[in-house]
């Protein structure tokens, strides 16, 4: 780097240039970035990893077949996802004489969230009441994941049976699981849709139509 410097002299009054050169030390500069950048290492939240929790079976070999597939009718809640959006559940043991038995809902706050919201509504304020404890500083992150992994595994909470027709859209899929998480649903469990489930279906649309046939015959 270098710097001009005039000079004025002699009769006419002209001047000289006189060049410097000028040397800056960037040295400092660079240690200045160094602390800079161990600062915001040392300050920075690395963002952590998102997962979904999934509850796996047992593995206790004394339960037999049946008594791991065995769910308890007032605590069950089947998912009929359906064509063109549309979901339908039923509580408990499915009525094919009555085709009311079989409600139609919404993918939503106002749908599906509200019905499992209800049917799980003790875990769903036990594990407020435990937010607030961890944002109190009264529980450690990790005190609060086993407590609301045992809340969800209680037994009065609700086991959910999905079942998927053909026509049904993968993100139809995704926002039940999606709903799972939010209402603190810790059973649930998704399986082939069977014949007798897409016979409810057709028969809601029906308004009893088809079940009325068959009591007719």
């Amino acid at each position: 780097m270098s710097a001009e410097v005039q000079e004025s002299g002699g009769k006419r009054g002209k001047s000289k240039q006189k060049k410097i050169t000028v040397r800056v030390d960037f040295t400092p500069m660079v240690d200045m970035n160094m602390l800079l950048i161990t600062f915001f290492m040392l300050c920075t939240t690395l963002s952590k990893p998102q997962t979904m929790e999934i509850s796996m079976p047992s593995n206790d070999k004394d339960i037999t077949e049946n008594q791991k597939s065995m769910v308890k009718a007032s605590q069950a809640i089947t998912l009929l996802l359906g064509p063109d959006n549309k979901l339908y559940y039923y509580e408990g043991e499915p009525n094919y004489k009555d085709y009311t038995s079989l409600k139609e809902t919404s993918y939503g706050a106002n749908g599906l969230r509200a019905v499992l919201l209800q049917k799980n509504a003790v875990a769903v304020n036990k594990v407020r009441e435990l937010k607030q404890q961890k944002l109190d500083l009264k529980i450690t992150d990790d005190e609060f994941k086993k407590q609301v992994s045992e809340i969800k595994s209680g037994k009065d909470t609700p086991t959910v049976i999905i079942k998927a027709t053909d026509d049904a859209s993968y993100m139809n899929l995704i926002d039940a699981l999606d709903e799972m998480q939010i209402c603190n649903i810790g059973k649930y469990v998704i399986t082939d849709i069977a014949e007798a489930d897409e016979f409810l279906i057709k028969n809601f649309d029906a308004k009893g139509g088809l079940s009325q046939n068959l009591a007719d015959n």
